[in-house]
């Protein structure tokens, strides 16, 4: 470990499904091959980590362990081989895979008990990090907004600029206005689609979409909310990207494109053993339905790429960002974004 490293970290453990997640210190192992340590500014707060608190993903071999993977921070320390980042370096963490090491998730001590890590988790006040998951971040890009391009970004913007072709002459809607949902309609509004629809159960949300630059607003739960974007749209949406991430809101999706080509991405998958179901016949009429692995980003290549994007655009990403908390209230910030308080909490670290 490099000299003044420092010897322990705090984090945020998962110990039992369904519970709180509990503050721990834990000892910094020796660093191995392909690893980084990571002094973590920000962590974001995303609702797949929530799931996996709540157990939507079945039942979990790895607890107790560690959580997070999008955040910001500086680079303290490396393992042998890495070459991507330097000491001192500030960074975007992210669970997308990118260039460099693949290198194994660390195990902590926590006394006599072994704490688990993934390649990337930001739940802590240090971490440690697989080169692969950190790119280095933009100079002029402040490290709370940095948060974003570790996974709402990425995912909601490349799920419009990597994967539906876009034809900014045709229609979209965005289902579901949380960090992925805005993400992509950052994405939407920045290569000038012309009609853009946004559907949420949250004012404040389409509030926000209006401002970001959407044409047309929907509750979700409003009747004529159907009619009125078909309507809008001439017989159903050419482009849907779903991050609500349930089977209605999928399925609602689904409805809202038009046959004959319209397409539907959808970004957060429904909690484990929750099936959608769709008429056959919509999908031999030529509608198109498919989901996407962190809208098919390449981090190395795409991230600087979507900061150009967005930093030459009138787009603030400040205002994506509501409330923040401190790891020790990071129970709170789960609660809030299950109940639909906040577009994407921030955990500031403290040292």
């Amino acid at each position: 470990m490099t000299q003044g490293a420092p010897k322990y970290l705090k984090a945020a453990v998962l110990e039992e499904l369904r519970k709180p997640l509990i503050i721990r210190e834990l000892e910094i192992p020796t660093l191995q091959y392909g690893q980084v340590l990571v002094k973590v500014i920000y962590s974001g707060v995303c609702r797949s980590q929530l799931m996996e608190v709540n157990g939507g993903r079945g039942e979990d071999p790895w607890i107790p362990h560690l959580l997070g993977h999008e955040g910001s921070g500086i680079v303290i320390a490396l393992g042998n081989g890495v070459t991507k980042v330097s000491i001192g370096d500030q960074v975007i963490l992210g669970w997308i895979r990118g260039d460099g090491i693949d290198a194994e998730g660390a195990r902590f001590k926590c006394g006599d008990k072994v704490v688990n890590s993934g390649k990337v988790t930001t739940f802590s006040n240090y971490t440690i990090v697989s080169e692969s998951r950190i790119i280095k971040k933009p100079q002029d890009l402040p490290f709370d907004q940095a948060v974003l391009y570790g996974c709402a970004l990425p995912t909601g913007a490349g799920m419009v600029l990597n994967e539906l072709n876009i034809d900014t002459t045709k229609s979209a809607v965005v289902v579901g206005l949380g960090g992925i949902g805005i993400a992509a309609l950052l994405a939407l509004k920045a290569i000038g689609v012309g009609l853009i629809i946004a559907i949420d159960v949250a004012t404040d949300k389409l509030n926000l979409a209006k401002k970001i630059g959407a044409n047309y607003v929907f509750n979700s739960n409003e009747d004529g909310m159907y009619s009125s974007v078909i309507n809008l749209t001439d017989g159903g949406a050419d482009y849907c990207i779903e991050s609500a991430g349930s089977v209605a809101t999928i399925e609602m999706g689904f409805s809202l494109i038009r046959k004959s080509g319209g397409k539907l991405v959808f970004a957060s998958h429904p909690s484990k053993g929750k099936m959608i179901q769709l008429d056959p016949h919509e999908l031999i009429s030529g509608k198109k339905i498919s989901g996407t692995w962190g809208g098919a980003c390449k981090p190395d290549i795409d991230i600087p790429k979507l900061h150009s994007i967005i930093r030459n655009s009138d787009i603030s990403l400040g205002s994506l960002i509501t409330k923040t908390y401190s790891l020790e209230q990071i129970n709170d910030a789960f609660n809030d974004l299950e109940l639909g308080k906040v577009f994407r909490p921030l955990i500031v670290m403290s040292h």
